[in-house]
């Protein structure tokens, strides 16, 4: 039995160092990654291509010839089929479309209709609609139906009506006999409206853990059913794009990405970047004639702000947080910023403290230490200010707080922070 086990542990991690070299060679070698895939075997072409950027699949879509493409959305689940088509030209995915089977060519035509942003856009169609009124026979023939027609298992959703009164898991259609009604076993399911954000699919999932929602239209009519998984993934989206925004990069960028793509993604945000560093660099012009005459002023700016810098970034990284996971807004600000004003000015006195005796041991120049301390309290103060209500500005004005708000941030820490250095030691030392 250890054998066994040894040698499927084995198979495993054979099979994913494959489906990764397979990945490798797709992604970085886009002049062959079309008869590489078109050669690989079916079952591993899907495997494949759930671990490719939208970028790479896309490539491969629109290079494939139309039966070979409507070979492979064949055997993708209706969701994965529709996000493929979404890759596609207008023009072509319609042509494609029209070769699908019905019943896929059905379901896609109909979640194409939808914002894939939305919890209509999240959803499947794998399910049947029963009354609360019918027995265990009538729901098991439904069930047995759509399962031969579409080849997937159905979600049993229980109506009165028109209206949803919950869902029957379908083990417990083997707890009761093939004439009793239904009724009895039906399970609450949370509901979402069709035009929710996906945002507010994951706070539903969070106020209830269950595994599924149903999805509804305006009049309260089921359109199809979330799962856990699907919930996964945009929170897996989520954490993406706020590590992207923080750096000023693109959601769609891919390490694979080609040099010309990396660049056209890139290049307006370092041009702002660049701006803001000028702004820095005439503030600290206007003290040229202070550092002139105290050249150690220069050696130690870089300290003043990247510890603002940091500290701002901290301090954006929890604000963020408290904005996706709604446990911040303008109503509760006033004390965020409190708190975060004190753990900055006990920072400040931490770390200025420590740059001040390093200044003393080695420059012995008690009037540097002071000012740098000084000024390295202002700056983590500002960085709380800063870290805190900017990204909130941001949200109200419908802006992504993680990328926008970090030049703001970041231009602040800088010029304010020299402005604080230079200014006090022009003071100081003046």
């Amino acid at each position: 039995m250890f054998k066994l086990a040894r040698k499927r542990a084995f198979d495993m991690s054979s099979s994913s160092t494959k489906l990764n070299f397979l990945v490798n060679e797709i992604s970085f070698h886009p002049k062959t990654r079309v008869d590489t895939f078109s050669k690989l075997p079916e079952e591993e072409k899907f495997s494949v291509l759930l671990l490719l950027s939208n970028h790479v699949k896309r490539d491969i879509f629109v290079k494939l010839s139309d039966d070979e493409l409507v070979s492979v959305l064949e055997r993708l689940d209706p969701d994965d089929a529709t996000d493929a088509l979404q890759l596609l030209g207008e023009h072509r995915r319609a042509k494609i479309i029209e070769l699908l089977s019905e019943n896929l060519k059905e379901t896609v035509t109909k979640l194409l209709k939808f914002d894939p942003d939305t919890a209509a856009g999240l959803m499947k169609l794998d399910y049947i609609q029963v009354d609360t009124g019918d027995n265990a026979k009538t729901v098991a023939e439904k069930f047995r139906q759509h399962e031969k027609r579409t080849g997937r298992l159905p979600e049993i959703l229980v109506l009165s009506g028109d209206k949803l009164e919950g869902i029957l898991p379908v083990h417990q259609l083997g707890f009761i006999k093939p004439d009793e009604k239904i009724q009895k076993l039906v399970k609450h399911i949370p509901t979402i409206d069709k035009t929710a954000t996906k945002g507010e699919v994951v706070d539903l999932f969070r106020t209830h853990p269950h595994n599924k929602v149903a999805v509804l239209d305006d009049n309260g009519l089921v359109l199809g059913i979330i799962y856990s998984d699907d919930v996964l993934m945009v929170l897996e989206e989520q954490k993406s794009a706020s590590l992207y925004g923080f750096a000023g990069v693109r959601a769609d960028e891919n390490v694979a990405d080609p040099a010309s793509r990396k660049i056209k993604f890139r290049y307006k945000w370092l041009i702002i970047n660049l701006g803001t560093a000028f702004l820095a660099s005439f503030t600290v012009g206007l003290f040229e004639e202070t550092i002139t005459k105290y050249v150690l002023l220069a050696v130690y700016m870089p300290i003043v702000a990247g510890m603002g810098g940091n500290a701002a970034t901290q301090t954006l990284a929890v604000v963020v947080r408290g904005i996706a996971l709604r446990q911040i807004d303008f109503r509760n600000a006033l004390l965020t910023l409190k708190n975060e004003l004190g753990a900055g000015f006990v920072n400040g006195l931490i770390n200025g403290f420590l740059v001040a005796f390093v200044v003393i041991v080695k420059d012995r120049d008690p009037k540097i230490a002071f000012i740098l301390a000084f000024a390295m309290v202002i700056n983590l103060l500002v960085a709380a200010i800063f870290g805190t209500i900017v990204p909130l500005v941001m949200t109200l004005l419908k802006k992504d707080p993680a990328t926008s708000a970090t030049i703001f941030i970041t231009t602040a820490t800088d010029v304010l922070g020299f402005l604080a250095f230079l200014g006090l030691a022009t003071i100081i030392l003046g």
